[in-house]
């Protein structure tokens, strides 16, 4: 199966959250979700929030929380910039536990000075990362 692996980047402006040979992953695209597998067809995508799952020649898979960006897949070379990547053991339920509850509090107070789009970006986010979490 080795031979049916490419190269993946996952790239948020503070580090480099993976690098590595996959035989596949997935990512929430802006026009729907996709799956990327050797060879595959050059391709620009912007993503929005959501999982990107990735199975790695070893045979593990993981699953990262991202909050938007871009990917490039060519020459079985993808790069994928994020905002923001965590994997799934990096996410601190106390906190987004907290920006969750932040962002509800703004949206349910409804002052004229919020910001509701970006009060409902914050929430989307925080509830991204505890469904990957596995918390309710």
């Amino acid at each position: 199966m080795a031979d049916k692996t490419f190269h993946l980047e996952i790239v948020t402006p503070k580090r480099i959250v993976f690098k590595g040979e996959v035989t596949s992953f997935s990512a929430p695209g802006v026009e729907g979700g996709f799956q990327v597998l050797h060879s595959h067809a050059p391709m620009l995508a912007s993503l929005k929030i959501g999982k990107v799952k990735i199975s790695e020649a070893n045979g593990t898979e993981s699953h990262y929380a991202i909050s938007g960006g871009f990917i490039e897949v060519r020459e079985n070379k993808a790069i994928l910039l994020a905002e923001t990547a965590e994997r799934t053991d990096e996410i601190d339920i106390e906190r987004v536990k907290a920006a969750r509850d932040r962002a509800l509090k703004r949206l349910a107070e409804k002052y004229p000075e919020t910001d509701l789009e970006r009060a409902k970006l914050a929430l989307y986010r925080a509830l991204n990362r505890l469904k990957i979490a596995g918390v309710n």
